[in-house]
């Protein structure tokens, strides 16, 4: 598996004409080997060079699996690696490097003269990324799964009186408990006006009568990332509250009728944007309709009006159209959905319907 994700890396990278290339992002790095390492400010590379066994530099502080699809090169932390990565390297060849690569061991290749010049070379890995093997979509169907197993707690969580953080600081417990190793990021919890806020952290609000409920959240689970956002109620919604919420989920519905091998991303995106511009909230859009998602939450490749890439089988991303009424509230409803050829599966099965919590 390792031995053919590597090759269709090497093989994008021919399409760029590059023949070798410096990858240094941890979870790419993951994707390619099977080790996953966080470095810290420590150096992490593979270098993947045509005609040669790639090579993972790692630090002896780290331990890596015992089956890898590569040689590895281990050094301490009084030594200096780049010096053997430029041997690797031909000098009179392009090199691509990861978009990662801190600026204080790419100036020392550049330097030494490496390689005859550096571009970048994540598009390859970031393309290879993007396409999901069954395995993959597996994992992503199953963290999904417990995503929205989450949900139908979190939601048994909201009660009178209670604030964003209280709530918030008891998200990852119930992750753990269903199986899931933790968030796959930071959970956004919002009440009422905060809810206006994309990208509100919880804080100290406390839950008042007529104020929404937005949970933006997502859990890891055997390494891959599930992402999802319900926005429920609290006591009866108002009539803009619920003119608001429909709009949103039929855009949702109609983001992920237009997902389909072939389409555009920025068509999928016009094609949910559409309903809330004719219903004149456009303006209060505010975000692009998605992102990719893997071993990352947000993976290069966006769901956006300006990125007009075809769709591929395999893909998988966002659909999590929104508006946010500044002052007032925001409402937003997030699913994964995986490219298929006749379509899309929606990876999430928590209900859309409007929602109103009950009271206890």
């Amino acid at each position: 598996m390792y031995e053919q994700r590597i090759e269709t890396v090497r093989r994008l990278l021919g399409d760029a004409n590059l023949t070798q290339m410096i990858v240094s992002d941890p979870r790419s790095i993951q994707y390619l080997t099977g080790a996953f390492v966080e470095p810290g400010e420590r150096f992490l590379a593979l270098v993947i060079v045509e005609g040669k066994t790639p090579v993972l530099f790692l630090n002896r502080l780290f331990t890596a699996p015992s089956a890898l699809p590569c040689e590895v090169f281990s050094f301490d932390d009084v030594d200096n690696p780049i010096p053997e990565v430029a041997k690797l390297l031909r000098s009179d060849e392009p090199c691509g490097v990861d978009k990662n690569l801190a600026a204080r061991f790419l100036v020392p290749l550049i330097d030494a003269h490496a390689a005859s010049s550096f571009a970048l070379g994540s598009p390859a890995v970031d393309k290879a990324r993007a396409v999901k093997g069954a395995d993959e979509q597996a994992l992503m169907r199953a963290a999904s799964a417990t995503n929205d197993a989450a949900m139908a707690r979190f939601r048994e969580l909201v009660h009178e009186g209670a604030t964003e953080l209280e709530i918030a600081d008891k998200l990852e417990g119930i992750y753990r408990e269903l199986g899931a190793s933790g968030h796959s990021f930071a959970p956004i919890v919002s009440f009422g006006v905060n809810a206006a806020d994309p990208h509100h952290m919880p804080d100290g609000t406390k839950l008042r009568a007529g104020d929404v409920v937005l949970f933006d959240v997502g859990c890891r689970q055997d390494e891959y990332c599930s992402d999802m956002t319900r926005t429920f109620f609290w006591d009866k919604p108002t009539a803009k509250q619920r003119e608001v919420y429909e709009l949103v989920r039929r855009a949702n519905e109609a983001g992920r009728a237009a997902v389909h091998a072939g389409a555009r991303f920025c068509g999928i995106d016009k094609a949910a944007r559409d309903v809330i511009a004719e219903a004149g909230y456009g303006e209060y859009f505010t975000h692009r309709l998605g992102h990719q998602i893997g071993l990352d939450v947000h993976e290069p490749g966006d769901v956006s009006s300006v990125h007009d890439e075809e769709v591929q089988v395999g893909m998988c991303f966002s659909i999590e159209p929104g508006i946010y009424l500044p002052g007032e509230f925001g409402v937003r409803i997030e699913d994964l959905v995986c490219v298929t050829e006749d379509g899309c599966e929606v990876l999430n099965s928590y209900p859309r319907e409007l929602t109103v919590l009950e009271k206890k």
